[in-house]
This record gives C-alpha cells, sequence and structure tokens, in this order.
C-alpha cells in the first residue's frame, strides 16, 4: 500500500477517534445526573463525575504526549489508551454504586490523553501551511459526534432487558453502547492507523531516492559508455566520471593515471558521504537540551495557553449556565435544549469548515484575532441583556439567542487557531508532550469553568464580569504579543538549543 493511501487512511481513522469522543460526551451527559440519583448520590456528586473525567485526562495527556515524543509513535499509544476507555465505559454500564460511576469516568478519562499523541503526530505530518485545515477538520469531527450523539440517546432511552446479571436500561445503556464502539475503534486502528515518518523525513527521503536514481543512471551510462570506448582516451573519460559525482577533479597530467583511476573506481564502489544521520540522534533523545521554563515561559506560547484556558473556562461557565436559564425564563426541558444544543452543532460544524477555509488565506493570528473579537462582543452582549433580560418572552428570547450565536461563532475561530499556532511557536520534536500540557490547561479549565458557573447561577453579573474580565485580558495579550505569534524563521529553529542534536 502506498503512503499517500496510508496517510488517508490514518487521518480517516484519527477522525473517528475525535467523533466518538464527541459522542461519547453527548451520549452520556443527558443522563449522568439521574443515573446517580438512582444509586442515591448526592448532588455534588454530578460534579466530581464530570469534573473527574477532565482531571484523569489533565494528568495523561502530557505523559502519553512525552512517550509518543520519545518513541516517536503514535499507534500503540492510542491502543493501550482506548483500552481505558473499553474498561471506564464497562464500569459505567455495570453502575453498582456511585463509587463505580465515578471511578468508571476517572477510568475512561485517561483515555482522552492519547489526544497529546494525535495532535504531535499531526503536527509532525503535515506542513506548516495545511496544518490550521487539519486541525480544523479534526476538530469538526468531534463536533459532529456531539451533534449525533443525542440521536442515540433516542434508542438507548427505550433499553430494557438483562444480559446476564446486569440491567440494560436507559441510564446504562450509554455505557455498555460506548464500550463496544470502542472495541470497534481498537480493529479499525490496529488495520487502518499507520506511524507515518515525520514530513521532512519523507520529503529528504523522496529526495534522496530521486537522486539517487538519477545519480545510478548516470553512472549506467557512463559504465556503457566505457565499454563501448575502452581504449579511447582512458584519462579524459576518469576525469569526466569524477567531475560527474561533484568531486574535485584530479588534473589530468602525464603519470597521473594512477590516481586518476582510483578516485574514477572510489567513486563507482561509493558514492558521495551524505549528511549525518543527525535524525536517529534526535528522534531517540527529543529530550536532549530541553527546558520546561524556555518552553513554556516565553511570551507568545503563554499568550497561546491563556487563549486555550480562557476560551474553555467560558464555553463551560456558559453551557452549565444556559440550562437554568433557558428552564428559568422559558421554561425548555429536555427536548428543547437537546434541540438547541443540535442547532449549536450545526453552527458550530459550519463554522470549523469556514475557518478550514478561511486558514488557507490568512494567517492564524488573523483567524484568532477575528475570534477574539467575536468573544468579545458575545461577552458584552450577555453581561447586558442575559445577565437580567430585559423586554417580554419574545425580547427575551431573541437576546438570548443571539448571545449563544455569537459565543458559539467564535469558537471555531480561537480553538483552530490558537492550536495550530501553538504546535508552530513549540518544538516540533517535543510535540506531543507540549500539545499534552496544552490539552492539560484546556482540562483544567474544564473543571473550574462549570463550578464557576455553578456557584454563581444567582449571581450573573458577577459570573459574567469575571468572564468578561479574562476575555478583555486575553485581548490586551494579543495585541501586546501580536507581532511575536508567527512561526519561527528557519534559521532561528536551527540556532535554537532545542534543535540541537
Amino acid at each position: 500500500m502506498d503512503n499517500r493511501r496510508k496517510k488517508k487512511l490514518t487521518f480517516f481513522t484519527i477522525g473517528l477517534i475525535f467523533l466518538l469522543s464527541g459522542v461519547e460526551y453527548a451520549v452520556i451527559l443527558p443522563t449522568i445526573w439521574r443515573y446517580l440519583q438512582t444509586l442515591d448520590a448526592a448532588p455534588y456528586f454530578l460534579g466530581l463525575a464530570l469534573s473527574a473525567f477532565s482531571l484523569s485526562g489533565l494528568l495523561s495527556g502530557p505523559l502519553f504526549g512525552h512517550l509518543s515524543d520519545r518513541t516517536r509513535t503514535s499507534k500503540k499509544i492510542i491502543l493501550f489508551a482506548n483500552l481505558f476507555e473499553i474498561v471506564g465505559n464497562f464500569m459505567y454500564f455495570m453502575g453498582y454504586s456511585k463509587w463505580l460511576l465515578l471511578s468508571s469516568r476517572l477510568v475512561a478519562g485517561i483515555g482522552t490523553g492519547a489526544g497529546s499523541s494525535i495532535f504531535g503526530f499531526l503536527t509532525r505530518s503535515t506542513a506548516p501551511e495545511d496544518r490550521a485545515t487539519v486541525f480544523a477538520a479534526v476538530m469538526a469531527c468531534r463536533q459532529a459526534g456531539l451533534l449525533i450523539g443525542p440521536a442515540f440517546n433516542i434508542f438507548l432511552r427505550l433499553c430494557d432487558f438483562h444480559l446476564g446479571p446486569f440491567v440494560v436500561n436507559k441510564y446504562t445503556a450509554p455505557g455498555l453502547f460506548m464500550c463496544l464502539l470502542w472495541i470497534l475503534l481498537q480493529l479499525a486502528v490496529v488495520f487502518m492507523y499507520w506511524d507515518l515518518p515525520p514530513l521532512e523525513r519523507r520529503r529528504a527521503r523522496e529526495s534522496s531516492t530521486s537522486k539517487s536514481g538519477e545519480e545510478g543512471s548516470e553512472q549506467g551510462l557512463t559504465e556503457e559508455g566505457e565499454e563501448d570506448d575502452d581504449e579511447g582516451k582512458p584519462l579524459m573519460r576518469s576525469q569526466e566520471l569524477v567531475g560527474s559525482y561533484g568531486s574535485v577533479v584530479t588534473p589530468v597530467l602525464p603519470g597521473n593515471n594512477v590516481s586518476v583511476a582510483s578516485n574514477s573506481m572510489l567513486n563507482h564502489i561509493s558514492p558521495p558521504p551524505s549528511p549525518p544521520p543527525s535524525e536517529t540522534h534526535e528522534s531517540s533523545s527529543p529530550f536532549k537540551n530541553f527546558s520546561i521554563s524556555r518552553e513554556f515561559l516565553r511570551e507568545e506560547v503563554v499568550v497561546l495557553l491563556a487563549a486555550q484556558f480562557i476560551t474553555l473556562f467560558n464555553q463551560t461557565a456558559l453551557e452549565t449556565m444556559v440550562t437554568p436559564l433557558t428552564q428559568k425564563y422559558f421554561g425548555y426541558g429536555e427536548l428543547e435544549n437537546s434541540v438547541m444544543y443540535c442547532l449549536c452543532g450545526v453552527e458550530v460544524i459550519a463554522g470549523f469548515l469556514f475557518v478550514r477555509w478561511l486558514s488557507r488565506r490568512v494567517a492564524e493570528r488573523v483567524v484568532l484575532a477575528i475570534g477574539l473579537t467575536i468573544c468579545n462582543i458575545s461577552g458584552v452582549w450577555c453581561l447586558i441583556f442575559l445577565a437580567n433580560p430585559l423586554g417580554g418572552f419574545p425580547w427575551q428570547l431573541t437576546e438570548f439567542i443571539i448571545g449563544v450565536f455569537l459565543q458559539v461563532l467564535g469558537l471555531p475561530f480561537v480553538a483552530v487557531a490558537q492550536v495550530s499556532l501553538f504546535s508552530k511557536v513549540t518544538a516540533e520534536k517535543t510535540q506531543g508532550f507540549s500539545q499534552g500540557v496544552r490539552r492539560s490547561v484546556g482540562g483544567l479549565a474544564t473543571i473550574l469553568g462549570p463550578l464557576w458557573a455553578g456557584g454563581l447561577t444567582d449571581n450573573m453579573y458577577i459570573m459574567m464580569g469575571v468572564m468578561m474580565a479574562l476575555l478583555a485580558l486575553l485581548t490586551m495579550m494579543l495585541a501586546f504579543s501580536y507581532d511575536r505569534l508567527v512561526e519561527p524563521a528557519a534559521e532561528e529553529q536551527a540556532d535554537s538549543p532545542d534543535s540541537c542534536g
């Protein structure tokens, strides 16, 4: 199978991984609270269960990324991580106690750490100019999973039977369903995923192969010419042969036949020395001369990590706030909220597709600036109109729709731009670990966001005021560091300590 087909199948499998991660979130989230209630869990257990999933992913991400950087492989790591998803979802299906349910989310969350290895693999396997496009497609796959996930609940809620000692009902069925899907995904990874060599190494290999082929053809033609005219002008023939390989041409002088013939023979036997294989040494020790402070405390990296944290913090806080808000002002139930989430999912997917198109035409920092502008407008709108809705029902509904629309609209711009830029301003050799750190920062945001919003549902001005202040801080950071949010020049990368063997 050729490399192009392997790459397509590998990227397709990566899309399936992110699709299932979105499906799992959308399938389990709507029923987990009622599930906990059947197990006599206190209300705080809902926050513990949701936070446990993010916490274990936060811790496992850098570890899996570090292993990926050291081994230069991702397939085995993905297969290993998916085992935690399988076991965790089966534990969720068993559901004997609230503690087992909590443990199940903790175990399943470890599997999400494989995303660090995947982002590191994508960074090494794609050209910088194509990276934003690829990341947008991958993130859109997860949003597609969030969109179609609720549809699976339509038939999962109808389950009511026994499977050996286990009860399969609308609460336990999501765990069994996701367990089976992750098992099927394991087979897909085994047969449809390859650890492709880094892009630079593939290009160098193809270039050297092409060059050696040309040299071989030239050498064959020269040898053939020597066989046809073995007696004619041996010195000139040897001199031309030496010159054809780019070696130092030995002057044709009387008595110099031996040295010329020797040079000719040496060039026939061994081609010119190729550059030293520093890649092998670097790949065996990617963390040599690596400094966490030097890598992550640079201005541009801090800005991108802040963008990751603040946008996810605000997003999860608003997601937590939306359901109580719609119930309070509009009397929405599960059906209305499901429809709303589906519409938001459609908007997000359309946004990622638009960002994918836009990223080919403008720089990532421009995309990031556009996204932050939209988020700021949304934050001001929500602070004015959602903290204390004005007017009657039609006006309140309109204000709510506009606020949610603007908030969802800005997410794809910020998400894709900051991931793509982060992959360019951090060292490629340690990309798995760096992406793990980035995802851990996001995981911390997804833990703190719901806790912040959940405790301030009756103090909307405080909740949204702090969120707006964070956005304003991020905007100022972007403005001051805008000139640094670019891919370092090749000569700077070569001179940097991290690029030394």
